[in-house]
């Protein structure tokens, strides 16, 4: 049977996750870094424009 290239729901991705994690924990975490990320990039630029005034 060919490998498929993409998942149609997240349950085909939960049975290829290491360590034996849940596609949940994966979903929630992946939200809070970008969420953590998003924001620092953000108060990152808006200390640069500070600072260059």
């Amino acid at each position: 049977m060919p490998l498929p290239l993409a998942f149609t729901t997240a349950g085909d991705a939960a049975n290829g996750l290491v360590f034996g994690w849940e596609i949940a924990t994966v979903q929630k975490w992946a939200l809070i870094y970008l969420g953590l990320s998003s924001f620092l990039f953000v108060l990152v630029w808006v200390i640069g424009g500070f600072r260059r005034r």
